[in-house]
């Protein structure tokens, strides 16, 4: 593209935001795990998309479940790409994001809010987090709250493991579950 096509576009963007037309902003962003893909509303990030998920289908569901006003915008979405930059480079602990959390409900979103308070360096058990989200016997609904979270890394399912203290499952797999815990200090 030449400068002058990348400030006409640039100027669409801010126009459809300053309208109203934007409901969700997306950019990529690298990461030691692969490209992800970031969305966030004016609420906050509502998704983040792993390296082994289609960009396509992410987006298509976003457009269904959140609204179908998406544009690219990786202006908007700089704070979140440097705190993950930050992270992955061991400056970072702990994301100072807003969340939109308009993609969790009832237990998924109780289960999500004790991952998210889970902090670096430390694990959970997929028993401890029903536990906090108030059914000890929904162990397996913790399961899903982890392999079906929107917002991995930021909301971080990847310090949830079994009972035995093996890492479990990933949406990410289980190599990029094992090296997320070893960077934070935990055996994967």
């Amino acid at each position: 593209m030449t400068a002058t096509m990348d400030k006409s576009l640039e100027e669409l963007r801010e126009r459809a935001a300053a309208e109203g037309l934007l409901d969700v902003a997306y950019a990529t962003a690298d990461s030691p795990f692969g490209t992800l893909l970031l969305a966030r509303t004016p609420k906050g990030l509502v998704r983040l998309a792993l390296p082994s998920e289609d960009v396509g289908e992410t987006l298509a569901e976003l457009a269904e479940r959140v609204s179908p006003r998406i544009l690219e915008a990786p202006g908007r979405l700089d704070e979140e790409r440097r705190e993950l930059e930050d992270y992955f480079e061991g400056r970072r602990r702990e994301f100072a994001l807003p969340i939109d959390w308009q993609l969790s409900h009832g237990f998924l979103l109780r289960a999500r809010h004790g991952i998210a308070a889970i902090p670096y360096g430390e694990t959970r058990t997929y028993a401890d987090l029903a536990r906090a989200a108030g059914n000890e016997r929904a162990v397996r609904a913790a399961g899903t709250a982890c392999s079906r979270n929107p917002i991995p890394l930021i909301v971080p399912c990847h310090r949830v493991v079994r009972s035995d203290g093996t890492p479990g499952l990933y949406a990410g797999g289980v190599e990029m579950k094992k090296r997320l815990l070893a960077m934070e200090g935990q055996s994967g």
